[in-house]
């Protein structure tokens, strides 16, 4: 079957060897596409190409309609959001919570997670606008486990930073809610008050549990590599690897999740400032990692513009990361070349 290559599909398998216009070979016959395939055969000027066709049986209406593949990870979410609740409220009340907890709310997501490779799609899927405060120390937890990943770390130490990251924010227990909550900007005395939430936050971690680790993290989650950071103004390799991770984490959920006094930003145009960030306030290597991993992940995805069009995202453009291939029903807009046209929203 002759197919279009922007209408081919991650899954689809070549019925024949494809061929860019120069007679050179670029993938074989029985190759089984994924994303990163697709954007290689755009590259390269393929127009059409050649799959086998898929007969399948005739559905049954007997049976259910299809789970979505993230329901089993969005049961094991909402339970470690609720366990977040539960221990967070616990140290507002008495300054510590029950430790043993948050292995057993927390493991069985990441577990889960381990068979999930597309993280937009995690992050979009697993939400709860509901609830800032909770949904961003799960989404920081569930980032900084797939960002040590990316940077070969064990299963067992991209574990212990997703844990560190599921505990970062606890220290904001202890920040009064008129601050935790203020929907305008913080007086110098409120920020002041609000940049102890990191020392909080490493005091309750060592009542509850003794994890120096997570502690640790919790300190240091604002410390910046130019030594601009809080609470001590480290800098460099003074600062945790994984609390570099943690920090990365920690401004990518910040910055596309909506709160009280920010309306969420569009996760491609984050992605950027965070690159401008690796130059001076996030640690370089750590940055580039995550962006480099996530960026794969877009592709594939519907894309609200800011004309109105709705369109989705063909290829990363060499050019410009940040600045995709965009198909719509009108054709290919190449927003590396258009500045007047923005993302307005992504979304599966």
């Amino acid at each position: 079957m002759r197919v279009h290559v922007t209408d081919l599909k991650p899954g689809d398998t070549l019925l024949r060897d494809t061929f860019n216009t120069f007679g050179i070979h670029i993938m074989q016959k029985g190759h089984t596409l994924q994303r990163e395939d697709i954007a290689k055969l755009l590259q390269h000027g393929v127009d059409d190409v050649d799959i086998e066709e898929v007969f399948s049986e005739p559905a049954d209406i007997s049976q259910p309609s299809s789970i979505h593949p993230l329901q089993d990870a969005k049961i094991q979410f909402n339970t470690a959001l609720q366990g977040f609740e539960d221990l967070f409220l616990n140290a507002a009340a008495r300054g510590e919570f029950d430790g043993s907890q948050v292995d057993a709310k927390l493991e069985p997501l990441l577990t889960e997670l381990q068979e999930q490779k597309d993280v937009v799609s995690v992050l979009l899927f697993l939400n709860d606008d509901n609830n800032y405060t909770y949904t961003h120390s799960l989404q920081v937890g569930m980032l900084s486990y797939y960002l040590a990943t990316w940077m070969g770390y064990t299963e067992q130490e991209a574990y212990q930073a997703g844990r560190a990251g599921y505990l970062h924010d606890v220290g904001k227990s202890k920040i009064p809610s008129h601050i935790l909550n203020k929907p305008g900007r913080l007086t110098t005395e409120e920020f002041e008050e609000m940049k102890r939430h990191t020392i909080y936050g490493h005091d309750i971690i060592m009542q509850s549990t003794g994890d120096k680790i997570s502690a640790m993290v919790a300190l240091q989650h604002h410390e910046r590599t130019d030594g601009k950071g809080y609470p001590n103004g480290l800098s460099l390799d003074e600062i945790h690897p994984l609390s570099r991770i943690t920090a990365v984490a920690d401004v990518y959920s910040a910055m596309t999740t909506a709160r009280v006094y920010q309306t969420k930003q569009e996760l491609l145009r984050v992605l950027k400032e965070l690159h401008r960030m690796s130059f001076g306030q996030l640690h370089a290597e750590t940055t580039q990692t995550f962006i480099r991993n996530m960026l794969p992940n877009f592709i594939g995805k519907q894309v609200l513009l800011s004309s109105g069009e709705v369109g989705q995202i063909i290829m990363t453009n060499p050019s410009n990361f940040f600045r995709p291939l965009i198909k719509t029903d009108k054709g290919f807009t190449d927003l590396a070349m258009q500045s007047n046209l923005d993302i307005e929203e992504i979304f599966m």
